[in-house]
């Protein structure tokens, strides 16, 4: 009798067992399907229906380039909100400092003697406009003086001039066209010779006495007509277009061409004279913003997994592919998002920060301002290095991110993730994105690396980075990707340990300027 009810436990409890474990496989299977159906419907959604190029079309097209405290960031920040809310996503423009606004109006630079053309060029972010005033004056070099006395001596010959304060640039053809035609011979010579004109118009900067953003200041103070300037960026036709640092005179960028004819004319004895005319608006200091979207979570609301992008750019171009086709992305994978996962575990932020061009400064006050998140942030996934498909995950120096990673990953369908390269525990980021804000604080910040689609050289910072440079079919992969990392990494029941891998330090925290170029504004 106690063996028959030894063996009818034993036998009732073989069948428990089995009866759970067929509950816990059903369960997973179960699970698993249902996170399938979530990844198919985005899938399907993202390749049927896609709406990045409409997005692309409002955002750099009808609004345009998004200068901190521009109006068009200002728009720009208005029309995501909107965005998001049509899409039932709530969201708000979170005030976090103020910057010097400005407002960019027309260039007009022509070159009217020793014959007329008319110049490609721009002025500089934040150079000050000349209202009604058209200036036609003379164009010099800056010589190379023996030291900063002889600076001193020359500059009076400066007054109601234009200065042309940047090297010329001996060969304007692109590295990649110079190796496929140019000899080796050639090849070697170019680039030595054009390493050699870099060091001497350094020597001639320093001799001066000032740096190279100083020197601008001190011309203008001389009496100076304006400031002449040409950014290369080593592409056919590209020039990097920052920030003058003059407060009374325009401060232009001349295309290499033209800035180059400029130079061989005065060089041979020459004395050009262009004629400029220059627009802009100060709107002393204005709010900045970053744009907040949230999708509350339902089992774990206090944990969140963040989507990152910065939202303003340099004003040369349109800011397409830096930082517009980042912010795409999320917005893109957001609406996603929003459709097709209908209760989130863990909460849901999209972050489009402003001001990243001067220093990540919106990404650093929002850490400022939100330990609640950072505290308790499972990932936050930034993008910002141009239109490519991503190609590189680094888990940023978290210690268990690999095995986190493993299981997000694995979810991903093969034609997205196939082309990725990770490695992890990786290096926690100390500058460059925003997603270093959030690793200084030992919050998990992971960048999704781009295939450059010669982003460095074509469109980083310059006059091309335009709707036309954006690969679509690429960020169609890429927001997709981001979709469902987001919804792995809130679906997952554990919670990244925000603990550094053996021999990792969190770099320095930086803090946010709350109070942008306001020294500019005094005269």
């Amino acid at each position: 009798m106690k063996t028959k009810l030894h063996t009818h436990r034993f036998t009732a409890g073989r069948k428990a067992t089995a009866f759970a474990a067929g509950l816990l496989l059903l369960s997973s299977v179960s699970f698993a399907q249902s996170q399938q159906a979530v990844i198919d419907a985005m899938m399907k959604e993202e390749m049927g229906n896609s709406q990045l190029q409409t997005l692309a079309h409002e955002l750099l097209d009808e609004i345009g380039p998004r200068l901190v405290a521009s109006p068009q960031m200002k728009k720009a920040n208005d029309w995501a909100v909107a965005k998001y809310k049509s899409w039932g996503v709530d969201a708000h423009n979170e005030k976090w400092g103020e910057w010097r606004g400005w407002e960019r109006g027309i260039s007009h630079i022509d070159m009217v003697s020793p014959w007329v053309r008319s110049l490609q060029g721009t002025q500089l972010a934040w150079s000050p406009g000349m209202g009604d005033k058209t200036t036609t004056a003379e164009v010099i070099i800056l010589p190379n003086l023996a030291d900063s006395n002889a600076f001193k001596a020359w500059l009076p010959s400066v007054k109601g001039k234009f200065v042309m304060i940047s090297a010329s640039t001996l060969s304007g053809r692109s590295d990649v066209n110079l190796k496929q035609f140019a000899t080796p011979t050639t090849y070697e010579k170019l680039n030595a010779d054009a390493r050699d004109i870099t060091t001497e118009w350094a020597t001639r900067i320093k001799n001066t006495g000032y740096a190279v953003k100083t020197l601008p200041l001190a011309i203008e103070k001389a009496g100076a007509a304006g400031i002449i300037t040409n950014y290369w960026s080593k592409e056919f036709g590209a020039d990097k277009i920052f920030d003058a640092h003059t407060k009374m005179i325009p401060s232009v960028d001349i295309g290499m061409e033209d800035y180059n004819l400029l130079f061989r004319l005065i060089q041979s004895g020459g004395k050009p004279s262009l004629r400029i005319h220059c627009e802009s608006k100060e709107l002393g200091m204005q709010p900045t913003y970053n744009t907040i979207g949230t999708i509350k979570g339902s089992e774990k609301p206090n944990e969140y997994v963040m989507l990152s992008a910065h939202f303003d750019s340099w004003d040369g171009g349109t800011g397409a592919t830096d930082n517009g086709t980042g912010t795409l992305t999320m917005i893109e994978a957001m609406r996603l998002l929003q459709k097709f996962y209908l209760h989130p575990k863990r909460t849901i932020i999209v972050g489009h920060w402003s001001s990243e061009e001067e220093g990540l400064n919106g990404s650093h006050a929002f850490v400022e301002d939100h330990p609640e998140v950072t505290k308790n942030l499972q990932a936050l996934f930034n993008q910002d290095n141009g239109t490519g498909r991503v190609i590189s995950m680094s888990g940023s120096g978290f210690k268990e991110s690999g095995a986190f990673f493993d299981r997000w990953l694995a979810a991903v369908p093969d034609t997205l993730k196939k082309r990725i390269h990770t490695q992890f525990p990786g290096r926690p980021s100390g500058g460059g994105s925003d997603n270093a804000s959030f690793d200084m604080v030992g919050a998990p910040g992971f960048s999704l690396g781009a295939l450059n689609w010669g982003y460095s050289t074509i469109t980083w910072h310059t006059n091309l980075d335009t709707y036309d440079k954006i690969i679509f079919d690429d960020l169609k992969n890429n927001a997709l990707l981001t979709a469902i990392m987001v919804y792995m990494a809130c679906e997952d029941p554990q919670t990244l340990p925000h603990t550094a891998a053996d021999g990792v330090t969190w770099p320095t925290q930086t803090m946010s300027i709350r109070n942008g170029r306001l020294e500019d504004l005094k005269k």
